[in-house]
C-alpha cells in the first residue's frame, strides 16, 4: 500500500514539476513548432497579456516593495549579455592571461638572486600581528577567489564532468563561503589600511623605481633600485588591494543583503561591478604571488619567519637597511654612557 502511495505521489510530482516548467517558459514571436509548452503558454495567458509581461509593464500588487509589479524585467537581458558573453570570457583570459605571462618571465629571466653572498645576520621586518594579518587576508583572499571562480566558471569546467548531487553541493558550499566569509574580508582590509598605510606614502625615490622598473627588466636589470621600508611596487599593490578591494566589498555588501530596497538594476550593477573589481585584483595577486614564491630570493622568508637576511635587506630596501643599522648604532652607543651612569651612581652610593 505504501508503495502504491509513494509511486503516485513521485507520478503526481511528476505532472506538478512538468506543468510549472511548461508555464514558466517565456513565449516568443517566432517559435519553432516543436516548442509546444510556449505555445500554450500563449493561448492559455492571452498573447496581448503576455506581450504587456513582456515589455516590462506593471501589474498589480499590494506590497510597496521595488519592481513588485514587474513580473519580468526586460533590461535585465543586457546583464546577462554582459555577464555571460563578455566579462565572464575576458575575465578567463585576464587570469590566464597573467598566468602565462609570469611563468613566461619565469623561464626566459629567471628569478632575482641575491648579488653577494648571504652574511647570516637576521634583521627584524614583520612583527607577528603583521604576518598574522597579512596570512588572514591572504587565505581570506584566496578561497573568496577560488569560491567565486566556482560560481562563475564551475558549471563550465566542472559541472559535466561530475554527478549533479555532487555538482549542487560543490556550488550550494561555495555560494555559502562567499557569503559569509566576504564580509570578513572588508574588515581584514580595514585593519591592514589602519596598519600598514604610512609605510604606503609614495615619495621622490619610488618615482625612480618605477622609472628604473624594479632593476627587474631592460637596461636597469640588476640595479637594485633605492627603497624604504616598501617600495614602489608593493605600495602600488597595497592601494590596489585598498581601493579595488573596498569596491569588492561595497559591492558584495550590497549583494549579500538585498534587504535595503536595492532593485533589479542595482543588484545587476553592484555584480558586474563585483566581478570586475574581483578580476583585477585576482590578476595583481598573480604577480603579487609570482614574486613572493618564484620571483626573488629571500622575499617569503621575511613573511613567513619575520626576519631577512642583512643581504637582502641592503640590495632591496637599501634606505630602510641604513636607518636599521644607524638605530642599532645608536643603541650601542648609548649602552656605555648607561653603564657610565650606572657606575657613578654605585659609587656614590658605596661612599
Amino acid at each position: 500500500m505504501f508503495s502504491m502511495f509513494k509511486r503516485a505521489s513521485l507520478t503526481m510530482l511528476s505532472l506538478m514539476a512538468a506543468l510549472v516548467f511548461a508555464l514558466s517558459l517565456p513565449a516568443h514571436a517566432e517559435q519553432k513548432e516543436s516548442d509546444v509548452a510556449q505555445r500554450e503558454m500563449t493561448q492559455l495567458a492571452g498573447a496581448d497579456f503576455w506581450r504587456q509581461v513582456r515589455q516590462g509593464e506593471e501589474g498589480y500588487t499590494t506590497s510597496q516593495f521595488p519592481e513588485h509589479g514587474t513580473l519580468i524585467s526586460t533590461p535585465g537581458q543586457t546583464w546577462y549579455i554582459l555577464k555571460e558573453k563578455w566579462m565572464s570570457p575576458a575575465g578567463a583570459i585576464a587570469i590566464f592571461g597573467s598566468i602565462a605571462f609570469v611563468t613566461l618571465v619565469y623561464l626566459f629571466m629567471g628569478p632575482i638572486m641575491l648579488s653577494a653572498p648571504r652574511t647570516g645576520k637576521r634583521i627584524k621586518r614583520w612583527s607577528r600581528l603583521d604576518r598574522a594579518m597579512h596570512w588572514s587576508m591572504a587565505f581570506t583572499f584566496l578561497t573568496l577567489g577560488f569560491s567565486g571562480l566556482m560560481l562563475v566558471y564551475g558549471k563550465h569546467f566542472l559541472k559535466p564532468y561530475i554527478p549533479a548531487d555532487l555538482w549542487g553541493f560543490i556550488i550550494m558550499l561555495a555560494k555559502q563561503y562567499h557569503n559569509y566569509i566576504g564580509p570578513i574580508f572588508g574588515v581584514l582590509l580595514i585593519c591592514v589600511l589602519v596598519k600598514w598605510w604610512r609605510k604606503s606614502i609614495f615619495t621622490k625615490v619610488d618615482f625612480v623605481w618605477f622609472i628604473k622598473l624594479g632593476g627587474m627588466v631592460g637596461k636597469h636589470k640588476g640595479s637594485h633600485p633605492s627603497a624604504g621600508f616598501s617600495n614602489a611596487g608593493e605600495k602600488a599593490l597595497f592601494w590596489l588591494l585598498i581601493v579595488v578591494g573596498s569596491v569588492v566589498a561595497v559591492s558584495g555588501l550590497v549583494l549579500d543583503f538585498p534587504i535595503f530596497g536595492q532593485t533589479r538594476r542595482d543588484m545587476e550593477l553592484s555584480n558586474l561591478v563585483h566581478m570586475l573589481a574581483a578580476l583585477i585584483l585576482i590578476c595583481g595577486f598573480v604577480f603579487h604571488i609570482y614574486i613572493g614564491l618564484f620571483g626573488m630570493e629571500g622575499a617569503l622568508e621575511g613573511m613567513v619567519t619575520g626576519e631577512v637576511d642583512e643581504t637582502w635587506a641592503k640590495e632591496h630596501h637599501d634606505l630602510w637597511y641604513e636607518e636599521v643599522m644607524a638605530k642599532e648604532q645608536n643603541a650601542q652607543a648609548a649602552e656605555p654612557n648607561q653603564d657610565k651612569v650606572k657606575g657613578a651612581t654605585t659609587n656614590e652610593q658605596t661612599s
